[in-house]
């Protein structure tokens, strides 16, 4: 007699390789959600670092988009994209243990952030746009939704037990010892990308290259003439340059004027993880009900509500924790909605030859703008004070819906799918 499951498991559980790659990339979500925590805690904590140099540390770890963004994505589709996978892990790891052992021979400074922070995030661009153009030769095309929600639930249950293991570990190792942990994560997750044995579309031949600039140019092209695309990206500018004014001030915000610890603010930055699970779940759902278009407009305008939480936790401080976990957790639930359905769609419209240039071309243009976001941040914040500014950059996060409402986006119900003949390469 056989025994009736209550669940199958089927399309990407029956993928050993995604499996793996899941895996690795699960344990360094978690190890990421230490150092977001325990970064910006060493400097306010540990260096007493100003609302000036709070917003440079930010900028050092975004100005590699202005950099190098361009230039990943032709990187990214000359090479293979699991070895630089790996080697960005394996750089990683070594550039943050250098943090906790500085502070342990006593010689951290906050120039040595900014280095960290510099080559981390000259990392992060390189290995993000090889990771979003790996995962449609890794799964198909058919399951892309289905991947990056399954990815998007590994970092929102990071996001639940991250902060509060984070907010513990910096009160009772100290924030640098605490980020040792993330260097760890990140060799393990370099572990497991090198048992991943799916073969990869062959890199653009060198006969075919081109010049540089004559390949960024392609992407360029491709992303500013779609309409669509170019929405999404103008409303991931907007979002993202008033979303790094806050961010930079955030810590310096609770530590400071709302006067809480490390432990409650690893428990307010854990309220999102639940958001986080649940807008990872949803996603696909939301865009079923409502359609692509409208479930990312949506999400946009949630994560400005989200936002309008922060400037207003002023108060005694039972009413602020709660106003910020409400915050943390509706902006957990916005993200993943407006991430997974618009990543999905540009992946599914992008031919195999182009992924990674679109993609670089999306995070160049989304993500150039937020040294600058973090910068102004810092200097408003001395000049007119931190809850001013945040409230400023509030507003400026949830009108940036506009960019997507008047495009044709609005009504995008289904994701479009890529002729065969066109996702293929040449």
């Amino acid at each position: 007699m056989k025994l009736a499951l209550p669940f199958r498991f089927t399309g990407l559980w029956h993928n050993p390789d995604f499996l793996r790659f899941w895996a690795g990339e699960t344990i360094s979500f978690f190890g990421s959600e230490v150092t977001a925590l325990a970064l910006p805690l060493t400097a306010v904590l540990v260096l007493n670092a100003t609302p000036g140099q709070m917003g440079v540390l930010v900028a050092a770890q975004n100005l590699p988009f202005l950099i190098v963004g361009l230039l990943a994505g032709v990187w990214v589709d000359r090479l293979r994209r699991r070895p630089m996978l790996i080697a960005s892990d394996l750089a990683s790891a070594f550039l943050l243990v250098t943090i906790p052992a500085a502070a342990l021979f006593g010689v951290l400074h906050i120039e040595h952030l900014y280095i960290v922070s510099f080559f981390t995030g000259f990392i992060v661009v390189i290995a993000t746009v090889a990771y979003q153009s790996f995962i449609p030769s890794l799964v198909g095309r058919d399951q892309l939704l289905n991947a990056n929600s399954k990815l998007e639930v590994s970092s929102s249950v990071a996001g639940i037990a991250g902060p509060g293991v984070a907010g513990v570990l910096v009160q009772v190792l100290s924030a640098p010892i605490a980020i040792l942990a993330d260097s760890i994560t990140f060799l393990i997750s370099a572990i497991f990308l090198t048992s991943i044995k799916t073969p990869e579309p062959a890199p653009i031949p060198h006969e075919q290259r081109g010049s540089t600039w004559g390949q960024i140019g392609e992407g360029l092209r491709l992303v500013w003439g779609n309409p669509v695309l170019r929405s999404i990206v103008l409303c991931g500018v907007t979002h993202n340059f008033f979303s790094r004014m806050m961010d930079a001030l955030f810590v310096l915000y609770v530590s400071q004027e709302l006067k809480m610890g490390p432990a409650l603010l690893g428990a307010i930055f854990a309220f999102g993880g639940p958001g986080a699970l649940l807008g990872s779940l949803a996603a696909g759902p939301a865009a079923r009900r409502f359609g692509v278009g409208p479930a990312c407009i949506g999400a946009q305008v949630l994560t400005g509500i989200a936002r309008l939480c922060t400037p207003l936790a002023l108060g005694p401080l039972p009413w602020s924790a709660a106003i910020l976990m409400l915050g943390q957790f509706l902006l957990g639930f916005a993200r993943p909605v407006f991430n997974i359905n618009q990543l999905s769609l540009r992946q599914s419209i992008t031919p195999d030859r182009l992924q990674g240039r679109v993609n670089a071309t999306m995070r160049f243009i989304m993500w150039g703008v937020t040294p600058v976001g973090a910068i102004l941040g810092g200097i408003l914040g001395e000049a007119i004070g931190l809850q001013p500014t945040l409230l400023m950059a509030a507003f400026g996060v949830l009108l940036a819906f506009l960019w997507a409402y008047f495009s044709p986006l609005r009504d995008l119900i289904e994701q479009p799918r890529l002729p065969e003949e066109a996702a293929s390469p040449p």
